[in-house]
């Protein structure tokens, strides 16, 4: 199983808060809904529902995570109709009382001859995702 992490982004807000607003993905959409078109073109094409994410790419088409687990110090989405085994990790680490360090990961099975091709498409999702969340908290 090969990982891709983003990088960590430290958001103004407590963890049990960010923990909240990931509890119900729709309160994502309506956040999303009222962002500039520069910043949602930046994201890509994402929709929430209450309980997942669609992510669409031209590569890959429509990749739709389902939440499986979901507490205080983050949540795991899972891949749903994917070709791999792929899981999305969302860490939620505090950092003081007002603010929390958001990370994303990638966990995802794929033959390691193929890394080299595919790895540096999903690095860029792992970042992509990471930005996504924080911008959306």
């Amino acid at each position: 199983m090969a990982t891709y992490s983003s990088r960590p982004v430290v958001v103004a807000q407590p963890a049990e808060e960010l923990a909240q607003k990931f509890a119900d993905f729709t309160v994502l959409q309506q956040r999303m809904d009222t962002m500039p078109a520069e910043q949602k073109a930046a994201i890509g094409e994402v929709t929430f529902s209450a309980d997942t994410i669609s992510i669409h790419t031209p590569q890959m088409g429509e990749i739709r995570l389902k939440a499986i687990e979901r507490s205080i110090k983050g949540m795991v989405l899972e891949a749903q109709g994917s070709p791999v085994p792929m899981k999305l990790n969302v860490a939620l680490n505090p950092v003081d009382a007002a603010s929390t360090e958001v990370k994303g990961s990638i966990e995802v099975e794929i033959p390691a001859l193929l890394r080299p091709m595919i790895g540096p498409t999903l690095q860029k999702a792992a970042d992509r995702f990471g930005e996504l969340f924080a911008s959306l908290a």
